[in-house]
């Protein structure tokens, strides 16, 4: 074999092996260059975003206990049914209602520590209060036509505007939703008299609370009115678990979902 020959095969070779070293180059770096692609970071955000639950606060009175619903459930219990199936997402409660519960009372619960903090961490927060305050037992059936009333009542919104004031001082975000009074009494014979004055309240509540952001009053009254006694339970004053259910209904059908 003569050297020309030789010298063609060995450049042949030579170049076979550059092709090789050069094509291994390339697809090692195609390989390293596409990996970080493959990390789906906004997918992962959200998921986490997702997992996040809701966190509800609730003040007041008996009604915000649930005393009187068969089930223990409550308007509260029956609302957050609503909230995780409607959202899927975990409801953290801390009921704060106490039985019997005034408004002077509840403008001192709300000034606790504790209790600030726990308004603090709330995306909402729920309020029943004024009740006890209005009714005192029946009482107010006996002195609806007095200024006792009127006077009651001025001592209460200024207990209601503080107790708003607070709740907006340790949180400015969270929705709040603030349930208006029925009239339990509206089948005896001054109960039409003392719906007047439910309603009379009512009206003055609502005003002090559309006077801050995020704070939204929940009339209750029509839904008692026609067929009060289907709805309470049975010592004439609390509602049933049916009763509950319209108002947890109404508070419902207010949400953003």
């Amino acid at each position: 074999m003569n050297k020309n020959v030789i010298r063609s095969i060995t450049g042949i070779a030579v170049l076979f092996c550059l092709l090789w070293l050069i094509g291994l180059g390339w697809a090692v770096g195609e390989y390293y260059a596409g990996t970080p692609e493959k990390i789906p970071k906004a997918k992962t955000v959200s998921q986490v975003e997702n997992k996040k639950g809701l966190t509800i606060v609730a003040l007041g009175d008996s009604l915000t206990r649930g005393t009187g619903d068969e089930t223990g459930k409550g308007y509260v219990g029956v609302l957050i049914d609503e909230i995780k199936g409607k959202t899927k997402r975990p409801v953290q409660l801390t009921n704060l209602g106490i039985n019997g519960q005034r408004s002077d009372s509840l403008r001192k619960q709300v000034q606790e520590t504790e209790v600030g903090r726990q308004i603090q961490k709330a995306d909402m927060v729920l309020v029943t209060i004024g009740g006890n305050d209005l009714f005192r037992g029946g009482q107010a059936l006996m002195d609806f036509k007095t200024g006792d009333i009127a006077t009651i009542e001025k001592k209460y919104l200024n207990n209601l505007k503080f107790i708003f004031e607070q709740i907006r001082k340790n949180n400015p975000k969270a929705n709040v939703f603030f349930i208006g009074l029925y009239n339990p009494f509206i089948d005896l014979d001054q109960g039409r008299e003392m719906s007047k004055v439910v309603r009379h309240w009512n009206y003055d509540s609502a005003e002090v609370s559309a006077s801050f952001p995020k704070i939204v009053f929940v009339p209750t009254f029509d839904l008692f009115e026609l067929k009060v006694n289907d709805y309470l339970y049975s010592d004439k004053f609390h509602p049933n678990s049916k009763g509950y259910r319209l108002i947890a209904e109404r508070v419902a059908s207010l949400l953003t979902w």
